[in-house]
């Protein structure tokens, strides 16, 4: 779970530190230009890292619940090698699904009206400045969203299906509480992610203020929570900060 954990922070980093710094200019300036291509590298790097927190939240999902379901098994089926595939495979996959996406993306058409009424470059503020025919590039994302965002969310509502059922069989009252509220905020999370993400780019509204709010949670509200659910309830996290605070206490006394 820690070396997944890593990958998440890593891909929530990179999603944050590409959109907050442009989106804080457009808060204290109103008005703040960006060249074309830092427009489309800032959609391909934001849209790379939010695929990838898709494919890792749902291979965190699967840990969990061999974790939980096969305790047993779990050192054997999740060893070090099969979670760095896990991993490599998450960030490949981001990377090559919007190398396709963005071959559509460059075959529109810009010629007019050059105002982004949004806070980053996104997908559907895109499309509304281009001057071509956005059928294709529309049904084209609308198809990769499926395996992207779609099918990682079923997986993971699966999973937590069966992680539930074995969790009421537990003997201990207290075993069950604990997993119980672990797993509550953790698909508390995940649905306010994969919802917003859904709401966003599988059907999305006409309305451009739903859709910034809508965007500020994943982009915002997400990164800031993840910390605080996957790690600071985690009771060795926990004692490892409160370590860490110890020693810099002993070494200010002496």
């Amino acid at each position: 779970m820690y070396f997944f954990l890593q990958n998440l922070a890593l891909a929530d980093i990179f999603l944050t530190t590409n959109v907050i710094p442009k989106m804080l200019q457009i808060v204290f300036w109103d008005v703040v230009s960006i060249p074309f291509f830092e427009c489309m590298a800032q959609f391909y790097f934001h849209s790379v890292a939010g695929i990838v927190e898709c494919f890792l939240l749902s291979v965190m999902s699967y840990d969990r619940y061999l974790a939980i379901c096969f305790p047993l098994h779990y050192f054997v089926i999740m060893d070090f090698k099969f979670q760095l595939q896990l991993a490599i495979c998450s960030w490949f996959l981001a990377f090559l699904v919007m190398i396709f996406e963005m071959f559509f993306i460059w075959d529109l058409q810009f010629c007019g009206f050059n105002t982004i009424d949004f806070f980053f470059c996104d997908f559907a503020p895109l499309l509304e400045l281009s001057s071509s025919d956005i059928t294709t590039v529309v049904l084209e994302d609308f198809i990769f969203s499926i395996p992207v965002i779609i099918s990682p969310f079923i997986f993971i509502i699966v999973t937590y299906v069966f992680i539930i059922i074995t969790i009421l069989k537990m003997a201990s009252l207290s075993g069950r509480t604990k997993t119980f509220s672990t797993c509550s905020s953790h698909l508390s999370i995940v649905c306010t992610y994969y919802g917003t993400l859904i709401a966003v780019y599988v059907v999305p509204s006409e309305g451009t203020s739903l859709n910034k709010f809508l965007s500020l949670l994943y982009i915002v509200v997400t990164p800031l929570c993840n910390p605080m659910i996957y790690s600071l309830r985690n009771q060795e996290i926990k004692s490892a900060i409160g370590k860490i605070f110890r020693k810099k206490d002993n070494k200010i006394e002496t």
